[in-house]
């Protein structure tokens, strides 16, 4: 079988965007762990997918999924969707290179290409608890406070000053809670807030699944109009990671 035959299943990289049975319930899917460096060869080469959704990456223990390799799947003639987060990154800078993106933080970072990668990140717990995530992303929190300004629940400067002490933390200490505290704000008022919190990052991820059989079919068979070259860079890179290079050439 290759890529353009429409037969082979739809493969989700997800981690703490998202939870399984969430996305399990829009999409039937195989749900894989957050990609990282060397997880699209293998994957594709273990279910030959005829697309693939990357949601959430990995980027502290392991080194992130390269640019190379989602070039490396395009070429295949493997459909390659990013939103939310990781993936939505991706897709803003490959977007041209025939990766699709989809949501408002793809057009975001589309738009805006040399705005912060940690505005989407998070921490989050172990693989064995589906990585739930510990923290809150800024993407979600300046969603969250511009929409309480528009309710009436907090002003236009309450809302600048809650959006910059946001910026100002490091990604693995944001919170919702944590930010209201530092704006003096009581537990009560924190509590009551919280429900209005916005998760933009799971409003595209949930709307990329919803559209992931449909893209699939769409672009189906749809290859980059320049030849894919392997780079020294790249295949070092997989010599470090253990994988074998002549994966790249037997697809």
């Amino acid at each position: 079988m290759n890529a353009t035959d429409q037969t082979g299943p739809i493969l989700v990289f997800l981690g703490p965007t998202l939870r399984l049975p969430e996305a399990q319930a829009t999409l039937d899917a195989i749900y894989l762990q957050p990609v990282a460096q060397g997880d699209i060869l293998l994957a594709a080469h273990a279910f030959r997918p005829k697309a693939m959704v990357i949601i959430d990456g990995q980027f502290e223990d392991r080194p992130s999924v390269r640019h190379k390799e989602i070039l490396w799947a395009l070429a295949q003639g493997i459909v390659v969707i990013g939103a939310a987060s990781m993936g939505a990154l991706r897709a803003a800078e490959l977007g041209p290179c025939g990766m699709i993106g989809v949501g408002l933080i793809f057009r975001w970072y589309r738009r805006w290409m040399l705005a912060p990668d940690d505005a989407v990140a998070v921490q989050s717990g172990p693989a064995e608890l589906g990585f739930p995530p510990v923290t809150d992303a800024l993407i979600d929190l300046q969603r969250t406070f511009s929409s309480l300004m528009r309710l009436g629940h907090i002003s236009i400067a309450q809302r600048n000053s809650l959006a910059t002490t946001a910026q100002r933390m490091n990604f693995r200490d944001r919170s919702f809670d944590k930010i209201l505290r530092a704006g003096g704000w009581r537990r009560e008022e924190i509590s009551r807030l919280r429900h209005q919190l916005v998760r933009q990052k799971g409003i595209d991820a949930l709307l990329a699944l919803k559209l992931a059989p449909q893209l699939a079919a769409d672009f189906a068979g749809r290859r980059p109009t320049e030849t894919w070259v392997a780079t020294n860079t790249f295949i070092r890179d997989l010599e470090a990671a253990n994988i074998d290079i002549n994966l790249i050439n037997i697809y």
